[in-house]
């Protein structure tokens, strides 16, 4: 089932996503749900949060080399946590709740994420580039964050700027 998803300003995208500590068939579902979403909106990850579900649970699917995006290469990421982070690189980055816009934004270059599976087994995982990137994007979203706030103030104000116009665009 696709399911909506919720847009900046929405005050729902502030919330801090809480553990999940039930992996049942109600998580599954969701799970299944929040990729065919995703996928959908030609998206390449998806926070729960930004389909109105404040859990702590993400999920990826970065293209492969010819901008494929399978099922094999998902990965469902639950109550995450970043170690050993390293390097920094900048990256253009847009956000399926703040759509039609992109911006450099400032992270790690790589990282070693441990997180649950959707059966709530352990995993660890090596990451970089844009995978390393695409975590962190999500992760943030699990914080109650958007990669906008990273922006300088002045790349923020230009933001505000041409949100607001957009939006009267649309009117």
């Amino acid at each position: 089932m696709i399911l909506p998803i919720i847009t900046y300003p929405n005050k729902q995208l502030k919330t801090r996503s809480a553990e999940v500590t039930s992996f049942d068939q109600l998580l599954h579902r969701f799970l299944d749900d929040m990729y065919e979403t995703m996928m959908s909106s030609n998206g390449i990850g998806l926070a729960a949060i930004q389909v109105a579900n404040p859990i702590r649970a993400l999920i990826l699917c970065i293209p492969d080399e010819e901008g494929n995006q399978t099922q094999e290469n998902l990965l469902e990421i639950i109550n995450p946590s970043i170690c050993d982070p390293k390097g920094n690189t900048l990256y253009q980055e847009g956000c399926l709740s703040v759509p039609g816009f992109y911006e450099d934004v400032e992270r790690y270059e790589s990282l070693t994420l441990h997180y649950q599976n959707r059966h709530g087994e352990s995993c660890t995982l090596e990451a970089n580039d844009l995978l390393a990137i695409a975590i962190q994007h999500e992760m943030d979203h699990l914080e109650g964050k958007l990669f906008i706030e990273k922006l300088t103030y002045n790349r923020r104000k230009k933001f505000e700027k041409e949100y607001k116009k957009a939006l009267k665009e649309k009117k």
